[in-house]
């Protein structure tokens, strides 16, 4: 559905002009930084030349940022990546929703032929805030993929986190100190040991399903979240596993930009 928006227009007198720069004048303190507004990208797609209700679709729930038009293009490209199948591996991501939209129907085309039934494809994109503290956005990312003929979708999450003052992404290694990456591995380790007691799982499942390295942060206002995507650390059915290490644990591991105090790095 189509989204209208009204701009108003402010004037201002001669004299509201002098005692505005009368008062910009008299205050010498930095301006407070401001919050990345964000507008949502609604956007749905049927399969052309379907009928019916059995048709291929592909959903997109996504975020852009109208005071930065390249986070715009980072979240969307981020997306489009997280979307590809297992198949487009090799290939370059869409450079637009209706692209992304465009190549999945092709490949659920050929799906078709090889499915059993009525059977259609489905694609998920989507963006949602997960966390904002301290001039941090953390938003997260999340794709599901559903070939026709397969036996489940595959989810995938994946965290963007976008610092407001400076209105860039961070990537994992800038939030740590540097020469910190055992100690943050080491971290891990301890909270994957908690979740396998949390679940209930005994060795051998340690044994099939061991830990790997993750960069996948969300950095909360409390704790830090590492997300894995499934069949990374557990089984399908387990699902996408959170691994919570509190904010004490990371001091001396991470700047402290991140540990939830907004200061300086």
């Amino acid at each position: 559905m189509p989204r209208f928006f009204r701009t108003l227009g402010l004037g201002l007198s001669l004299v509201g002009i002098l005692l505005l720069g009368g008062c910009l004048a008299a205050d010498t303190s930095p301006s407070k930084p401001l919050t990345l507004a964000s507008l949502a990208v609604e956007k749905q797609y049927v399969a052309p030349d379907c009928q019916g209700e059995q048709c291929s679709t592909v959903t997109i729930s996504a975020l852009e940022f109208p005071q930065s038009p390249a986070l715009s293009e980072a979240l969307q490209t981020r997306l489009l990546t997280l979307g590809m199948s297992i198949s487009e591996e090799a290939a370059q991501p869409a450079e637009s929703w209706e692209g992304y939209a465009e190549r999945f129907f092709a490949l659920a085309e050929e799906d078709n032929r090889t499915a059993p039934g009525n059977m259609t494809s489905e694609a998920l994109l989507e963006a949602t805030v997960h966390a904002r503290h301290h001039d941090l956005l953390v938003v997260e990312l999340n794709s599901y993929v559903y070939h026709a003929g397969q036996a489940h979708g595959l989810p995938l999450t994946e965290y963007m986190v976008i610092d407001e003052r400076e209105r860039r992404v961070v990537e994992a290694d800038e939030m740590l100190l540097d020469g910190q990456e055992a100690a943050f591995d080491a971290l891990l380790v301890q909270a994957h040991q908690r979740w396998i007691g949390e679940m209930g799982f005994d060795d051998q499942f340690t044994a099939n399903w061991p830990l790997s390295q993750s960069h996948n942060i969300a950095p909360l206002e409390n704790s830090w979240e590492v997300t894995y995507n499934v069949y990374e650390i557990a089984p399908y059915a387990v699902g996408q596993p959170t691994l919570t290490i509190p904010l004490e644990a990371l001091e001396g591991v991470a700047k402290p930009r991140y540990l939830g105090r907004g200061g300086d790095e």
